[in-house]
């Protein structure tokens, strides 16, 4: 009998997202991790020209239907962590298959997601923050199933990481595992081919950071915050 349990994490961009693959990655009942499955499949229907589209596309998986199965899949004992990008949830992707996993939302203040995100790619466009995908497949899972799916905020796992992922576990009925806080520097095996270009602050973390002061953003950037500014405010009403 398995005794798989299969954890999606429902993450923006540039949302600690990769901070917190890494802290469930050192649990020891870890079974697998999954970074961002759904990523070569995205960027076949969608031709976006990301950084490193095409070592992307020969690295993973293509068919999208072939990736849900993998999400699925029930053999092994453990924990399978699955960092999810909401973005890459197209309306054409089938959404059924989610209501068989655990589903947590990460979410993350839109003025910090921005300011991170255009550093990494300039010419990224709104819907590319992915707010709006956020919000919908949040509220998709809470009309399914009944309830709302548990939310995590960036800024609290940052300064206080043992008190909220304490609560993020038994939200998840998981045992607590210390070695979350902490884990080694560098590139892991799980880590998506586009580590590289993504990954290199994260690459040389061996824990979470404290939130840094308040910074000056660029009109650019408070522009696109205020477009998403509903969307967070929505889903921060649900955070642990």
């Amino acid at each position: 009998m398995s005794n798989r349990i299969n954890i999606a994490m429902w993450s923006g961009p540039r949302n600690l997202s990769t901070a917190l693959m890494r802290s469930f990655g050192n649990r020891k009942d870890i079974l697998e991790v999954l970074d961002e499955p759904f990523y070569a499949s995205y960027l076949k229907e969608t031709k976006k020209k990301h950084p490193m589209f095409e070592e992307i596309l020969n690295s993973q998986e293509l068919d999208w239907k072939k990736v849900i199965e993998n999400c699925l899949r029930e053999e092994g004992h453990g924990i399978c962590y699955q960092k999810h990008m909401v973005q890459h949830m197209l309306p054409n992707f089938d959404r059924e298959w989610m209501l068989n996993t655990i589903n947590c939302f990460l979410i993350r203040k839109p003025e910090e997601v921005i300011s991170s995100f255009l550093k990494k790619w300039p010419d990224a466009q709104f819907e590319d923050f992915g707010f709006n995908n956020q919000i919908d497949l949040f509220n998709f899972i809470k009309n399914k199933a009944g309830e709302a799916p548990i939310v995590i905020d960036a800024s609290d796992l940052r300064n206080n990481p043992e008190k909220k992922l304490k609560k993020l576990c038994r939200k998840l009925k998981i045992d607590w595992d210390s070695n979350m806080l902490q884990w080694k520097s560098g590139l892991k095996p799980y880590d998506g081919v586009w580590a590289n270009h993504w990954y290199p602050s994260v690459k040389s973390s061996t824990s979470f950071k404290k939130t840094t002061n308040k910074k000056n953003y660029s009109k650019t950037v408070l522009n696109f915050a205020n477009q998403a500014r509903k969307a967070y405010s929505e889903l921060v009403k649900y955070k642990i």
